[in-house]
């Protein structure tokens, strides 16, 4: 039978190697503080963790898979960014508590991790979170339940953090318009 980490590094094999950076990170980056550790959650290829050490923060990026970390670490060396890729399976190896300013988590749900990674940031730090709805316009992302958000279900996984942008647009209006498929949410870890 095959493992999380088989599939996903026969994934990254076959990938273009293009880095994308989450739209919650692209549109709202100004919100970033101006230095910290910044942990990218389940970060593939590394477009997000490459962004956020291109902003000046120093950045740990965890992925199950040692294709996409490998990848990351040459892309990383090249460029001269700080950032520790690390092959890590984050259900397994949660965040420690208070260790970081910024998660960044990208089309990766597992619902059991989220006190985890409320824990993990530091009083005023912030979370990027985006992923897949259960109510999309067209097949794009998992079709597995299991990994897609109800809706609202993101609000509600992080309601004991500020909610400083959230977006959902679900089956509304024209189809072909806006941001359809997945949740947006960046939130605020109140001070203490």
């Amino acid at each position: 039978m095959q493992t999380i980490q088989t599939k996903w590094d026969q994934i990254y094999q076959q990938h273009d190697g293009a880095l994308n950076v989450a739209e919650v990170l692209q549109n709202n980056h100004y919100l970033l503080p101006k230095a910290g550790v910044a942990l990218d959650l389940a970060c593939g290829l590394g477009g997000n963790a490459v962004f956020l050490a291109e902003k000046g923060l120093t950045v740990k990026a965890w992925d199950i898979s040692s294709v996409a970390i490998g990848q990351l670490a040459s892309t990383a060396k090249q460029r001269g960014l700080d950032i520790a890729a690390t092959v890590r399976d984050v259900v397994a190896e949660p965040p420690e508590a208070n260790s970081v300013d910024v998660i960044l988590v990208s089309h990766f749900l597992a619902r059991e991790l989220c006190p985890a990674l409320i824990a993990a940031i530091k009083p005023g730090g912030l979370l990027f979170y985006q992923t897949y709805c259960q109510q999309k316009v067209d097949d794009v992302g998992p079709k597995n339940p299991d990994y897609l958000l109800a809706d609202n279900e993101l609000r509600h996984l992080f309601s004991e953090m500020k909610l400083r942008v959230y977006r959902e647009e679900a089956l509304l209006g024209e189809h072909t318009m806006g941001m359809r498929n997945q949740a947006w949410l960046l939130a605020e870890k109140p001070k203490l």
